[in-house]
């Protein structure tokens, strides 16, 4: 079984491929053909956590483990650890072990990039990430991936971290610009990307500026303020998953059923005149999308 380091990973995971496997999965899971249970937290020591994420298909199964130990920044170690296995769904037989911090980064980052070229009228041209961590700079590699030569803006509350985040990019086809502050005025996609326990952005929802939201994901947890959510057509990327663990939309004491699926807005089923929010807080089957994505990849590399 060919055992995947982490930057195997990420070139087995092209972002337009990616994107194309995570739409598939998002019309399956809503048709039952994915089988994705609420993801299990098992205690460890020191505060640490251990996240089993399974999810089953017609031709494959996958299973993601991941460690958060927070306690590992004074090891310096990397606070999360962890595998994703890839198993034939009929046989069993394991054909994959990929690194699992890169699959949840670069999944994610397709999400938001579906929910861009599905919710947003055309391609984008200034895109304000917020926030300076690993999801920031796997989003701002699928920017440049997808769209090269957009102007991106790093958001962080401290000049030196944009500054020093912008500079770690650089070597990216964009146009980056370190920010302090608010959001410019001519951004037409705003993506939030932190853990904050309270709302960083709630100006009054807008047309033509998208919010996504990926950071928060416990009830504790909020980016994204009630001004913004009132007056937005929702959507989420999991639904059931989002009623537990969205604190944005849980917070603002959001209807439910007027949030609406992934797959709802790949089919169209989208007001073209409300301005538009996306949460995401992640599914196995994406990870299970990444898998068929790698196998792919995998498979391809041997034959050349």
């Amino acid at each position: 079984m060919p055992v995947l380091d982490a930057a195997t990973t990420q070139t087995r995971l092209p972002m337009a491929e990616l994107c194309r496997e995570v739409a598939l999965a998002a019309a399956e899971l809503a048709a039952g053909h994915i089988h994705s249970p609420e993801r299990q937290a098992l205690p460890l020591p020191e505060g640490g956590t251990l996240l089993s994420m399974p999810a089953s298909a017609a031709d494959i199964a996958i299973h993601k483990l991941v460690n958060v130990c927070p306690h590992n920044a004074g090891l310096g170690l990397a606070t999360i650890h962890g595998v994703v296995s890839v198993y034939d769904a009929v046989s069993g037989v394991p054909q994959l072990l990929l690194d699992g911090p890169s699959v949840t980064a670069r999944r994610t980052a397709a999400v938001s990039l579906l929910a861009i070229q599905t919710l947003l009228p055309q391609p984008p041209r200034h895109v304000a990430l917020v926030g300076t961590g690993k999801q920031a700079r796997a989003h701002a590699a699928a920017l440049a991936e997808t769209w090269p030569g957009l102007r991106v803006d790093i958001h962080s509350r401290s000049a030196d971290s944009a500054a020093t985040c912008c500079q770690q990019l650089a070597h990216l086809p964009l146009q980056l610009t370190p920010k302090v502050g608010r959001i410019d005025d001519g951004a037409e996609v705003v993506i939030l990307l932190t853990t904050s326990r309270s709302p960083l952005y709630n100006e009054p929802a807008r047309a033509g500026r998208l919010l996504i939201g990926t950071g928060a994901f416990r009830p504790d947890m909020a980016e994204l303020g009630p001004t913004s959510i009132a007056g937005s057509q929702l959507f989420c990327d999991d639904v059931p998953g989002a009623r537990h663990e969205a604190g944005d939309l849980i917070q603002a004491g959001v209807d439910w059923a007027q949030v609406h699926s992934l797959a709802d807005a790949l089919a169209g089923r989208i007001d073209p005149a409300a301005p538009k929010l996306f949460k995401s807080v992640g599914s196995a089957a994406w990870d299970l999308a990444a898998a068929r994505c790698a196998l792919a990849a995998n498979q391809q590399e041997h034959r050349a």
